[in-house]
């Protein structure tokens, strides 16, 4: 397809591509968080842990282990998985600035062999604070210990503030300093209860930069860790990386706490679309499908690129212009004509469906593509039931159609 025809608007203020941008799945610890979701099988985890690493996911949650042994043998399994199949995909494990919290990690990590990454949260923020009866000095004296315990027992630190994007700037500042002087690798930005905007994830991130960077320690990395509660979590990701940090999380299908977390598959589709990253998506709605199975959570019909009605149209107009499209012989431009988002790119397709709002073009275009000769009576009756019902019509309803029409034709030129 001729790029020329396309004019695109996103590209008229172009900024430099962020320098890095990794992605940290947390599907596997902080999406079962979600009241909805039913835990999946270890089998179940494994296989969503393979489609990660298939689709380029550079990081992992792979649980908490300090919530029981349940969670530690599945950890140490998945862990395990990892090393056996020399995934590339790297493993971090969730903790609170406890001891008893990292203990079990280094455990983990000593007897698998895998390097684990251990994220030690704390909330900051004043009303968490007070809800706790937590003053800054005892945030402080956790952070400082569990940090120096889990870098003594050989663990990579990365130093999480809860409901950061409510803290203050002063509170901030003594934490983050304290964490990285005490050796963590990595702070993260956590806009835990999803109350940030973008103008407001760009300003902690960059407060967080320069904090890091006056603290003498300009090679720790920073991470988003966004909720959607107001629904611009990939919104805040993408602004987040624009504004410094280096790895954003999120998790499939968005499921987590409340109405849940970034979803890590649209901003996936929005980074390689951006040009930011570069990986084969064309798996990726597989690990949708596997994570709705199992967690028993649906796909809606209009989720974003993923649901069952993103690439279908049943309208004429439209309809027409796809058919077109197909009809010069130009896949691109049938993905795009109607379509802001390719779907070849994930391994799908235009979809034509018939219903009330279609035209005959729709009806001719479905029969051709399963396969069916049509007549104008036959193409005529199907309309005709189309403009008569009130929802799309079903294969099944169409191919009834089609066996009325040949046995009525059937009947004329037996008389």
């Amino acid at each position: 397809m001729n790029k020329a025809l396309i004019y695109d608007w996103n590209r008229q203020s172009p900024g430099a591509p962020p320098p890095v941008v990794m992605l940290n799945d947390e599907t596997l610890r902080d999406g079962l968080q979600s009241p909805s979701v039913r835990t999946p099988s270890i089998d179940q985890k494994l296989h969503i842990l393979h489609l990660l690493d298939r689709i380029g996911v550079d990081t992992a949650d792979i649980g908490l282990p300090g919530a029981g042994p349940q969670v530690v043998r599945d950890v140490e399994r998945l862990a395990q998985e990892i090393v056996d199949s020399r995934m590339k995909i790297q493993a971090n494990c969730a903790a609170r600035t406890m001891i008893s919290d990292i203990q079990p990690i280094a455990e983990i990590q000593q007897r698998t062999g895998l390097p684990i990454e251990c994220c030690c949260f704390i909330g900051s923020s004043p009303i968490r604070r007070y809800a706790e009866d937590w003053t800054v000095d005892h945030l402080q004296r956790c952070t400082e210990e569990a940090i120096a315990f889990g870098v003594r027992e050989g663990l990579r630190v990365m130093y999480v503030t809860e409901d950061t994007t409510r803290s203050d700037p002063e509170t901030l500042r003594r934490l983050f300093t304290s964490a990285v002087h005490s050796g963590a690798s990595r702070i993260c930005i956590a806009d835990t209860v999803g109350h940030s905007t973008p103008d407001g994830t760009r300003a902690v991130v960059r407060f967080a930069k320069r904090t890091i960077e006056e603290a003498g320690a300009p090679g720790i990395g920073i991470d988003w860790h966004g909720h959607n509660d107001r629904g611009i979590g990939t919104a805040n990701s993408l602004f987040a990386l624009e504004a410094g940090a280096s790895r954003v999380h999120g998790t499939i299908l968005g499921i987590g706490e409340r109405v849940g977390n970034t979803a890590m598959d649209l901003l996936m589709v929005n980074l390689v679309l951006l040009g930011w990253i570069e990986r084969d998506l064309t798996r990726l709605n597989d690990l949708v499908q596997a994570v709705s199975e199992a967690t028993g959570e649906p796909v809606p019909d209009n989720y974003p690129v993923f649901g069952r009605d993103a690439f279908r149209t049943a309208t004429g107009v439209h309809a027409a212009a796809v058919v077109k499209a197909f009809r010069k012989q130009d896949p691109e431009l049938m993905d795009a004509v109607y379509s802001g988002v390719p779907a070849r790119m994930v391994g799908r397709a235009q979809e034509i469906e018939v219903g009330p709002m279609s035209g005959r073009s729709n009806v001719v275009f479905w029969l051709e593509r399963h396969g069916v000769t049509a007549d104008e009576e036959m193409v005529d009756r199907i309309f005709r039931r189309a403009k008569s019902s009130t929802t799309v019509l079903t294969e099944q309803d169409i191919l009834t159609e089609v066996a009325h029409a040949r046995a009525y034709a059937s009947t004329r030129l037996d008389a």
